[in-house]
């Protein structure tokens, strides 16, 4: 069994779904330690990156790549969590930018939205084809530009406040089958959110990574 990843700065996490060759380096420009979730490991080599390290229950990485990397590969053979979640158990950062997690399959999509749910902190950064995708921290406080979109979804049961928002959530409960908060907007340059518990999934459009990272980092986490 491999050590725990620590890094002071960031890591990137390259997982087997769509990716591009430009995201990727603008993800390795922020966060430049990168590891691969077992297949991305494939994915990432035909960029032209090699991950430092991979970690997986090995289902997808080519065996040739995996003989190739030899001691950089962690084997977690359990099936009880998946590849992003292993990694993000054994990455201790500041943050993580996730790629390749969603866009190829929609149930991959949705179990990587769930991971970052599941580890209850936030500090994992979902970077999609079109959105960016964290789980909103006790407070949240987000500058943006008037109108941007802020959409809320929920994973489970979860109450809060908000500032700065077109539609206030203060006093919903949302619930993914009864109440979500998808479509919001920003009607002020900062929004601040207070949520009850770790379940609200926070949204904006992929331009707003840089903001989303700065609102992450000076955030309290759930920890």
């Amino acid at each position: 069994m491999l050590t725990q990843i620590h890094d002071p700065g960031a890591v990137t996490l390259v997982g087997g779904g769509v990716l591009g060759a430009r995201d990727l380096a603008a993800a390795l420009a922020i966060a430049p330690r990168l590891v691969a979730a077992d297949g991305g490991a494939d994915r990432a080599m035909a960029l032209g990156h090699r991950p430092e390290r991979v970690i997986g229950d090995l289902d997808s990485i080519t065996p040739e790549l995996r003989a190739e990397l030899g001691p950089r590969v962690e084997h977690v053979p359990e099936q009880d969590s998946t590849d992003l979640d292993k990694c993000l158990a054994r990455i201790d950062a500041p943050f993580v930018l996730a790629l390749g997690f969603d866009g190829a399959r929609l149930d991959h999509t949705l179990a990587a939205m769930t991971s970052l749910t599941r580890h209850g902190r936030a500090r994992g950064v979902l970077v999609g084809a079109e959105d960016v995708v964290f789980l909103a921290p006790p407070r949240l406080r987000l500058a943006l530009a008037v109108g941007a979109r802020v959409s809320l979804y929920p994973m489970g049961r979860v109450t809060g406040r908000s500032q700065g928002l077109h539609w206030p959530i203060d006093g919903l409960e949302f619930r993914p089958e009864a109440l979500v908060g998808t479509s919001n907007r920003a009607e002020t340059a900062e929004v601040v959110l207070d949520c009850d518990r770790p379940a609200l999934l926070v949204l904006l459009a992929r331009d707003w990574l840089p903001a989303a990272l700065r609102a992450v980092l000076s955030a309290e986490d759930w920890r």
